[in-house]
């Protein structure tokens, strides 16, 4: 999620990248490999943005890649790594990109300030954001609202973590200024921090949280890794990332689109079977991050939030738009359309293609 200053940014740089052809990505045959497998002659070659590919929520889009099921569809993927989610997007209105890979909510905030972005394979049914707070710092703990005037790490401002923490100190009756919010720069820092006493709470995703978990030092008391969890923050399913592109780029290459969703769709469904030698084959080995173990430990906390076919729930859209509106100006959100924010046509069909 972005704040308003990083909308108004995003969507003023929108239109200038627009005038810059030079940097458009074009759907030309390749010249070399993109991925794991090698592209055969002739193939599309596609750019997709993602921002912190190493996240759990994107690990679909990781093995889809290195299984070469986007090779196999007929493409030449490029995953394109960008330093945050803002710049990811830009990068697409842009044209230097042909998807995105990002949280679904961006599409109802960008439709809100008259841009199009349609999502087209969910790869997340919940956000794998957990709150907890600390054994030490709270041993008194009885509830949320024991958090006034306490220190809560967040990965950043306006983060999802940011959001879910604010969530859920809302609904225990706390107000943004009833908290010290904290961000944390990386996970090697909210891990020092929370061990040495200097936060009360914090919001953040796995392998943090998992690795909380097993020194002992973390109570959860909201877990956004499962689906019931999700609910029980959301009030029902929450769509969040996914593999977006504008409706025009749907539109105009139906094929292409296909092609992404179906190698997507055979990820999700590998994901669902996986065992822990799977992971170690095919994940890189950076994202372990030295811990192989707690890496297979934190996987299998959060598998149940990938999506089994890649489509969005009826009721999802609702859910992140109410999410949403918390965030944003009043009223800014009524004229959205929330069926033009996503499609469900190309994950159908691979769903069947594939017996997701």
């Amino acid at each position: 999620m972005w704040s308003r200053r990083q909308w108004g940014r995003l969507c003023a740089l929108g239109v200038a990248a627009a005038a810059m052809p030079a940097l458009r990505a074009q759907l030309v045959p390749a010249n070399g490999a993109a991925s794991a497998a090698t592209p055969r002659p002739g193939a599309t070659r596609l750019v997709i943005a993602v921002d912190n590919r190493s996240s759990f929520c994107y690990l679909p889009l990781t093995i889809a890649e290195r299984l070469g099921y986007f090779v196999r569809e007929g493409l030449d993927v490029e995953l394109r790594e960008f330093p945050d989610a803002t710049q990811s997007l830009l990068a697409m209105q842009g044209g230097a990109v042909h998807a995105l890979s990002g949280p679904y909510a961006s599409t109802i905030a960008l439709q809100a300030r008259g841009q199009s972005l349609q999502s087209f394979v969910l790869q997340g049914r919940a956000p794998l954001v957990v709150v907890g707070v600390s054994l030490d710092t709270m041993g008194h703990y009885r509830g949320v609202a024991d958090l006034r005037g306490r220190r809560v790490g967040v990965m950043s401002s306006s983060s999802a973590s940011h959001r879910v923490a604010s969530l859920v100190l809302g609904k225990a009756g706390l107000r943004a200024t009833d908290v010290q919010y904290v961000p944390l720069a990386n996970a090697a820092a909210a891990v020092q921090a929370f061990r040495r006493g200097d936060l009360d709470a914090i919001s953040y995703t796995d392998p943090t949280v998992t690795q909380l978990e097993q020194l002992g030092t973390l109570k959860v008391v909201a877990d956004t890794r499962s689906t019931r969890g999700t609910a029980e923050v959301f009030g029902g399913p929450f769509p969040s990332a996914c593999l977006c592109a504008p409706g025009s780029f749907l539109a105009q290459y139906p094929k292409a689109t296909q092609a992404m969703a179906d190698a997507m769709v055979h990820a999700l469904k590998w994901l669902q079977t996986a065992g822990p030698s799977d992971i170690i084959k095919t994940v890189p080995e950076r994202y372990f991050q030295g811990d192989r173990s707690l890496y297979l430990a934190a996987f299998q906390r959060v598998r149940e939030a990938w999506t089994v076919d890649g489509l969005m729930p009826e009721t999802g859209p609702a859910t992140a738009a109410r999410m949403l509106a918390q965030f944003e100006e009043p009223g800014s959100l009524q004229r959205v359309d929330l069926a033009q924010t996503f499609t469900n046509d190309f994950a159908r069909k691979a769903k069947a293609r594939f017996r997701a």
